[in-house]
Formats: structure tokens, C-alpha cells, sequence
């Protein structure tokens, strides 16, 4: 009986386990999408308001070794905090001279400035310097009425808005000279540092909404081509959509505790990061998918095997991205080395997000997932021929013209990039002034041209500061005079007119010709240096226009630190990953060789076509870094796949089946990638709009013509060789076999 019960509990006990399995995937599934949704309810607050922890000030971004940065602390210590000033300049509506009722009207509008209410309680007197003066140009035609806003006071929120004191008090007096000194025929511009920095915050203010939303629908758009499907690409957007929440969720809390620097162009290329990147994974993981779906019955297994093989490339596509962008901790600059550990935290999540959301939504629908590529379900043919022998298809084809003349499509290839690249030289990086940072007309820049238009020494209102020793004040006013670009320069005084001295230094202020916003004036700062310091050895130079000479030397600094070892870095994780030394190095090359190709097509279109005034020190340096790491996924998810099918099938037919394997995920996703960072296009500023023009034409350069007939054709015709010196796993190509066997048999003959 006893058997009996024993062989008849067989069948029911593997019935039983098979319906507890089945609960427990269930339960997991449910815990993982519950899990997400509560990162995406608070993550989602979190990204709505990172703004508010936001710091575009390039002061705080200089480190504390930097001249200006002395400078300044030391100009502190004879005048007390800098205020951050704001200029409001005013003429005739009609042009001309100003009438006597105007300068009324302007003189009770400066009245009434101190008066106008915050939303904390407190009036704006309470954050001001002074009252506020007014000042009629020397031709009769203009008002300057300066209003120096509290330092301290500027950088803090007003109240609960979230809002920048120094932004609210430039946004209370726009309002109030549209509203009184219109009436009075006055045209009104508020410009000077407050304006310049209430204007980049607003343009940088279409990060949480317009730029999230283009990127998303241009993303969508593709995915519904690619997929044809009407469910599956709202699975692959859900992805990237809570994947960024879940790096706001991190990223939020660092920044307004101090740990880390988020300015506004790093928010923005995080949002495009995370966006390109998980989306980027997701492609990947799901043509795996569907490609297991052919070959197995029930979709959890698909998912499991589809799973096992898309983790390495995944994680070493992320694993080198995130190296490459701590490289930029190594930056001097605060606003480099804070959206190092920006990016990483946005790319882990973007992992995270591809490798347990993901799956867990493919997996929604048990064992009727496959209707989510609904029109379009993968049936399981166990029979059918793998698709990495199909050369009937787009990119069968290409593979086997790869294969037919490897070294002419290579060869070509690589002197059409070199042709490319002669023109690298021609990119100007030397840095922008602040007026040149706007691709729209702003207020601040049309005011700027007002004021110099009619007031003359512009640079008065934040004037170079030169700290010397007091025997040498005398012959440093007299040098810096000499220096051309200097309006005037003079000693500070105190009260009864004689120079300040502090500990044996006294400082200098220098006005420029030009306005401390441009880079005229930051031209002008690095000849003041040199000259006073023939004076004295021990001189420093500081002020606004000092600060963007630092900021420009500083990243140009890091680009010849930082590009070297991410280069290495790369090196070491591919080495790690292909398990060989040639292979890492021919990625490598070609790598640097579409990089700088990508740099001298941009330098023809930023001079020639669209005409820009230069590029920010940065742009290189951040175009490498994001193109090189990004473009070289593309270059390991093909080299995986190249490596996984020439274990079994030897080098050059690897590389036939991979290329034909990965061609059209890779091509989906650089499309995608180069789709979310041209999204920055919608940010109108220059720094955000030349950086994606190079990261989205450099994928594109990667995606179509470096992976698919550089590297191949490389690959292809270098042979075995590419996995030296640990090659003895991968087998002989049929070809060597083949003539190795002719030279034996042509040996034994002749014997």
C-alpha cells in the first residue's frame, strides 16, 4: 500500500511543486513592480524638484587653489562679501535724450524698488546693499540704476518657493519697470551677474519639463518603429521613465546636503543619460528575449536565458561608462567632478531599471506575455535555423560583405575618418563669455549691449581685483593702466583716502573696457596677471572676469589629465571583458580615431554653418568622455556576441554571425541615443546644444560605419590573432584550417 501511495504522490507532489513555483515567480514579480512603484511616486517628486538644489554660480565650482578664488577671499578681508549686482538700464522708447519727467519717473521707481514685497514676509530692502541710486549716461540718452543684491542673501530660497533669493529680486523689479516705467516711455532691461544668472536659470528651467518630454516622445516614436508594436515600446519607456526617478531619489538628498554639485547642465545631461541609456538596455535585453521566445515554450524560460546572456554586456557597457565618469572626480573643477558621480548614479540606475523592471513587466502576463509584441509575437519554432545564419537579411548582407572584402571596406572606412579629423585643430575652445552662453535673445544680453552702448567703462560695476604687496601698489596701478582693455585702475581707499592696508597688501581694482561677462574681459584678466606680476612675483588677480580665465585654464587642465586615464580604464575593462589584449586595442583605436573624426566634423558646422562664437572649455573634454564611454557599448555588445559565437564556430564566421546578430538592436539603440542627447537641442543654450550636435552625430558616426565595417572588417581580417594571447579556447577559422591542410598535404607530397 505503502508503494502504492509512494508512486502515486510522484506526479501530484511535482504538480504541487510546479504550482508553488509558479507563486513564488508571481509573488516576485508583484514585489519587484510594487517596489518600483513606490520608487516612482517618490522619485518622481524628487525629479520634479531637483532645480531647487541646482548651483550655477562658477564661482563655487573653481577649487580653493585657484587665483581667483584667493583673491577674492582676500579682497573680503578689505570690503566684506561681494554683493551680486544687478544693473536695470533704461531709454527713451522713442531713442534720444531722456526727458525731465522720465528721470522722475526713474527716481520714484528707485524708491519704490526697496519697498516691493517677498514672499517670506520681508521687503527687498532686507536683502539689499543700499538704496538703489540712479545714474544718467553722458550723452543723456540712458539710466543705470545698480541694485547690489546681499551675497549671502542671493544664494538663499525665499521662504518655501524654492526659489533663489538673487532670481526672485531680479523677477520682482522686471516686473515693476513693466509695470511703472512703461507708462513713462521707458524701455527697461535688468542685465549685470543677477540677470545673467535669473536668465540661465530660466533657460535651464525647461529641464523638468520640456526636454523630459521631447526626449520621451522621440524615443517613443522610435521604439514604435522599431517594435511595430503598440504595447512593447510603453514597457521600454516605463523603464527609462523609472529608472530616472530612481537616480533623482538618490542624487536629490546629495546635492541639498552638500556632497555633491548639481548644476543645471549636469541635471540635463542626466535626464538624457538615463533616458538614452536604459533604453539602450532595454533594446538589448529584449531582442535577446524575443530571440529566446523562438527556442523556448514558456516565456519565464526565454526571460531566464535572455536574461543569463544580456548581464555581461549590460553590465560591462555600464560598468565602463561609470568608471569613465568617475575619471572626472580627478577634475578640478567642481562642476566636472560633481556630474561624474551624477552620471555613475544615473547609469547604475539605468541598469537596475533594464535588468529587474523590465523583466517583470515582460513577464506581466505569465505564460501569455508574448502578446506584449503583439502584432508581432514570436512563435516557438524549436526547428528553426538560428538566426545568425539568415544572409538573406539587411544585415546578413552587410556581414557578408564585410566578409567578401574586409581589408578595402575597413581601409576606406578609416581615411574617410582621417579626412575627417585634420579638421580637430580648428574647433574653438578657449571658452565663451557669458552673453555668448544664450542661443535666444535675453534680457540680460540686450541689456548688456545697452549698457555699453552709452555708458562707457562697463567693467566698473565688477572690476578686476588685484591683491599686492603695499610698496608695490604704485608700479601695479601703473602696469595694469598700461594693459590694453583697462579703463582705470586705482587703490581702495578708506574713509580719509588712504590706501586700505591689510597685513602689508593692498588691493587694486581694475576696470575694464569691456564688461566683466565677456570674454573680451577674461582675454584682458590673463594680460593684467602677467603684467603685475613683473611687479610683484607674489601678486593675484580675482573678480568675475578672473574666475572664467580660471574656470577655462582649469578645463583645459583636466582634458589633457582626465582623457588618458579614462582611455586606460577603458583599456583594462575591455581586456577584462574579451579576454584578450588585441582586441581591446584595434576598439580602442578606432574608437579615438571616430572621436576625433566626430570633433573635426563638428569645428566645420560650429564655424561654418551654424556659426558659433566659439565652444566652452568643457565641450571637449565632456564630448569625450560621453562619446567615447557611450559609443563604445556598441563596440562591446557586438564584440560579445562576435566572441560567444567564434568559441563555437572560429573568428571570422563569429564575426559574420554577430554582425548579423547584433546589427539591427545596435543600430536601434544608437538611433535612440543619439535621439535623447539631440534632445538638449530644446535647452537653448550653447554649451548643451554643441555637446549633444557631438554625441549624437558621433553615435551615429559608431553606430553605422565604426561597429559595423570598421571594427568588423578589423576584426575580420586580423582573424584568431584578436584574441591573443588567450586565443587557444577560440578555434580555427575554416579558411586557415582549409590551408594548413594544403600545406601539410603539399609538405608530404614533396617528401
Amino acid at each position: 500500500m505503502l508503494s502504492v501511495k509512494g508512486g502515486q504522490s510522484g506526479p501530484s507532489h511535482r504538480k504541487s511543486d510546479g504550482r508553488r513555483g509558479a507563486v513564488v515567480r508571481a509573488l516576485l514579480t508583484v514585489l519587484v513592480l510594487l517596489a518600483w512603484l513606490a520608487v516612482g511616486g517618490l522619485g518622481g517628486m524628487a525629479q520634479g524638484s531637483l532645480s531647487e538644489v541646482q548651483t550655477n554660480d562658477q564661482a563655487a565650482f573653481l577649487p580653493s587653489s585657484a587665483e581667483s578664488t584667493r583673491a577674492d577671499e582676500l579682497a573680503e578681508e578689505f570690503a566684506g562679501d561681494q554683493p551680486l549686482p544687478a544693473l536695470l538700464v533704461a531709454t527713451a522708447s522713442g531713442g534720444g535724450e531722456l526727458s525731465p519727467e522720465q528721470l522722475a519717473a526713474a527716481e520714484e521707481f528707485a524708491g519704490q524698488v526697496p519697498e516691493l514685497e517677498l514672499a517670506d514676509g520681508r521687503v527687498l530692502g532686507d536683502v539689499l546693499e543700499g538704496p538703489v541710486p540712479v545714474i544718467p549716461a553722458e550723452d543723456g540718452e540712458a539710466l543705470l540704476l545698480p541694485i547690489s543684491i546681499n551675497g549671502d542673501e542671493a544664494e538663499e530660497n525665499v521662504g518655501d518657493t524654492g526659489e533663489r533669493t538673487g532670481n526672485v529680486v531680479v523677477s520682482e523689479v522686471r516686473t515693476l519697470a513693466a509695470d511703472t516705467l512703461a507708462g513713462a516711455d521707458l524701455d527697461t532691461w535688468v542685465t549685470g551677474p543677477a540677470g545673467f544668472v535669473s536668465d540661465l536659470g530660466a533657460a535651464f528651467g525647461g529641464i523638468d519639463g520640456v526636454l523630459l518630454l521631447v526626449a520621451l516622445v522621440v524615443v517613443l516614436v522610435i521604439l514604435v518603429v522599431v517594435y511595430r508594436s503598440p504595447i512593447l515600446p510603453f514597457t521600454v519607456l516605463l523603464t527609462a521613465v523609472f529608472s530616472l526617478c530612481a537616480a533623482a531619489l538618490v542624487i536629490k538628498p546629495l546635492a541639498g546636503s552638500g556632497a555633491l554639485l548639481l548644476n543645471g547642465q549636469s541635471q540635463g545631461i542626466l535626464s538624457i543619460l538615463v533616458i538614452g541609456a536604459a533604453t539602450d538596455y532595454s533594446l538589448l535585453l529584449v531582442a535577446r528575449y524575443r530571440e529566446e521566445l523562438t527556442r523556448n515554450a514558456e516565456p519565464r524560460q526565454a526571460m531566464a536565458q535572455a536574461w543569463r546572456a544580456s548581464v555581461p554586456p549590460v553590465l560591462a557597457s555600464a560598468g565602463t561608462v561609470i568608471v569613465g565618469l568617475l575619471c572626472l572626480l580627478l577634475s578640478d573643477l567642481g562642476s566636472n567632478a560633481s556630474l561624474g558621480p551624477v552620471g555613475a548614479i544615473g547609469i547604475a540606475a539605468a541598469v537596475l531599471g533594464a535588468l529587474t523592471l523590465l523583466p517583470a513587466l515582460l513577464l506581466v502576463a505569465g505564460s501569455r506575455s508574448r502578446a506584449l509584441f503583439w502584432p508581432r509575437r514570436p512563435q516557438y519554432r524549436p526547428d528553426a535555423a538560428p538566426a545568425s545564419e539568415d544572409s538573406a537579411g539587411l544585415w546578413g548582407r552587410i556581414a557578408g560583405a564585410v566578409a567578401r572584402r574586409p581589408r578595402l571596406i575597413w581601409g576606406t572606412t578609416a581615411v574617410a575618418l582621417l579626412a575627417l579629423a585634420v579638421f580637430l585643430p580648428t574647433l574653438q575652445a578657449e571658452g565663451t563669455g557669458e552673453g555668448d552662453v544664450f542661443l535666444n535673445p535675453t534680457e540680460a544680453v540686450e541689456g548688456q549691449d545697452v549698457l555699453v552702448e552709452h555708458f562707457e567703462g562697463a567693467g566698473q560695476v565688477q572690476p578686476l581685483v588685484i591683491i599686492t604687496a603695499e610698496g608695490s601698489a604704485e608700479d601695479a596701478v601703473e602696469a595694469v593702466e598700461g594693459v590694453e582693455g583697462v579703463e582705470s585702475a586705482q587703490v581702495v581707499t578708506g574713509e580719509d583716502d588712504a590706501p586700505v592696508v591689510v597685513d602689508g597688501l593692498v588691493e587694486i581694482q581694475a576696470a575694464t573696457t569691456a564688461t566683466s561677462e565677456s570674454q573680451e574681459a577674461t582675454v584682458v584678466a590673463g594680460e593684467v596677471r602677467q603684467t603685475v606680476r613683473d611687479v610683484d612675483p607674489d601678486a593675484l588677480v580675482g573678480g568675475a572676469a578672473a574666475q572664467r580665465l580660471d574656470t577655462q585654464e582649469t578645463a583645459e587642465q583636466d582634458l589633457r589629465t582626465i582623457v588618458p586615464l579614462v582611455l586606460a580604464v577603458i583599456f583594462v575593462m575591455l581586456v577584462i571583458l574579451l579576454r584578450a589584449i588585441v582586441a581591446p586595442l584595434v576598439i580602442l583605436a578606432v574608437n579615438v580615431l571616430s572621436f576625433a573624426a566626430t570633433l573635426g566634423l563638428s569645428a566645420i558646422f560650429f564655424n561654418h554653418v551654424f556659426d558659433f562664437p566659439g565652444a566652452d572649455a568643457s565641450v571637449p573634454l565632456f564630448g569625450f568622455v560621453f562619446l567615447v564611454a557611450l559609443s563604445i557599448d556598441y563596440s562591446i555588445f557586438l564584440m560579445t556576441r562576435v566572441r560567444e559565437e567564434s568559441l563555437e564556430h572560429g573568428t571570422r564566421s563569429g564575426v559574420r554571425r554577430g554582425l548579423t546578430m547584433t546589427g539591427g538592436v545596435i543600430t536601434s539603440a544608437g538611433l535612440v541615443l543619439a535621439a535623447t542627447f539631440g534632445a538638449l537641442v530644446v535647452i537653448p543654450l550653447l554649451f548643451l546644444v554643441q555637446l549633444a550636435f557631438i554625441v549624437a552625430v558621433g553615435v551615429l558616426i559608431d553606430t553605422f560605419i565604426v561597429r559595423s565595417l570598421l571594427v568588423s572588417g578589423l576584426v575580420y581580417d586580423i582573424g584568431r590573432t584578436v584574441w591573443w594571447p588567450w586565443k587557444a579556447r577560440v578555434p580555427e577559422d575554416e579558411d586557415d584550417s582549409t590551408a594548413a591542410a594544403q600545406q601539410t598535404t603539399a609538405v608530404g607530397s614533396s617528401a
